[in-house]
């Protein structure tokens, strides 16, 4: 059976930060206490972002926390995404709460027992015989392979409706406590966000059907500590690490082609590569590896623009404003998490439905 896209939306948290905002904030909290802090600023201007939003506003980062009040303001913005995005995605696929037989959620940067699908239940409407999948750990990689855990899940029993609600709240884990270079890159890039899908084995009804393939991952042994978290008794500190640019480089082509090979696809075959923009460096490196025309991913670079990097939902949010530009074809979603992995879902876009 095939899985097809019946509904996807993409939600926001409150609090706008401007790049300049963020910027100016870090100067104050890091600037007299990390020596490198003046060298690193320049990369809020160079990091290809103007904005980003959070569950939480500014002057919460001047403030000490530790792992009860983080978890707090965790559960209170990603139930609030979760809500917002699923409703959303409900409404663009003409569906009801009551209609979804299962929910995906996936999230990396909050923990909640019971997770985040039984605390928005009530909100939500859905039935009590719902099958919940919380998907936990997946970083950047968690869109892509949200979408092909819903895909496979789709297509697993005939009208399945399957709900699939991805919820970041990266700001969260800002630590002005441990002066490493990786959290001032972390101020510079990550921001918050949600994005859900609605997937169902039956086509639309609508006159452009969305079909998924089947998902690929890539893992590379003894790269634990290119990207994920520390834990320790403040919270989770990001792990960010410099070579991320040099590895796409060196690595990201050959992941790709394997994928490719997994779909009976090639290269030629593929009208958009719908990618993760981790950061600028990042997006270029993917056009690098990938042998794209330089600039090519502008939905990418617009995105991080406007959103700043919010981990798991971003590629949705590039998904979304390439099939709102029109896109038909052949696609292919990609992106890179912790592992390290790469993550891949081929998706056609038809528009010659019968």
């Amino acid at each position: 059976m095939t899985a097809y896209l019946h509904g996807l939306s993409t939600a926001l948290p409150p609090f706008c930060l401007t790049q300049t905002e963020v910027r100016d904030r870090a100067a104050l909290i890091f600037g007299g206490r990390y020596p490198q802090f003046d060298r690193l600023a320049k990369t809020f201007d160079t990091a290809g972002i103007d904005k980003r939003y959070s569950v939480v506003p500014i002057d919460w980062f001047s403030e000490n926390h530790g792992w009860v009040d983080r978890t707090h303001a965790y559960l209170d913005g990603a139930k609030a995404m979760f809500i917002s995005a699923a409703r959303d995605a409900l409404a663009d696929a003409g569906w009801q709460a009551q209609d979804v037989d299962c929910v995906v959620t996936v999230t990396s940067t909050g923990i909640a027992t019971p997770t985040l699908e039984a605390q928005a239940f009530t909100y939500m409407g859905f039935r009590n015989d719902i099958i919940r999948v919380p998907v936990f750990g997946l970083g950047c990689a968690g869109g892509v392979s949200g979408l092909s855990v819903a895909a496979t899940l789709a297509r697993g029993r005939p009208s399945t409706k399957v709900l699939l609600v991805v919820v970041e709240a990266c700001s969260l884990s800002f630590r002005a406590d441990r002066l490493q270079k990786a959290d001032i890159i972390a101020a510079v890039l990550f921001g918050d966000g949600a994005a859900a899908a609605c997937l169902s084995s039956e086509p639309s009804g609508r006159e452009t059907q969305i079909s998924f393939g089947h998902g690929f991952q890539k893992i590379w042994p003894n790269t634990l500590d290119i990207l994920g978290w520390d834990v320790d008794e403040t919270g989770l500190g990001v792990v960010f690490d410099r070579s991320i640019p040099t590895f796409v480089k060196n690595e990201f082509a050959t992941a790709t082609h394997a994928a490719l090979l997994a779909s009976d696809l090639s290269a030629s075959q593929i009208e958009r590569f719908v990618c993760h923009p981790g950061g600028a460096k990042v997006v270029d490196a993917i056009e690098g590896a990938l042998h794209l025309r330089s600039g090519s991913l502008d939905a990418e670079r617009a995105v991080l623009r406007d959103t700043g990097n919010m981990s798991a939902p971003t590629v949705m949010f590039v998904m979304k404003s390439v099939l709102n530009a029109g896109a038909t074809g052949q696609m292919m979603a990609c992106a890179l998490g912790p592992g390290f992995t790469a993550s891949y879902l081929p998706f056609h876009v038809n528009t010659e439905v019968n």
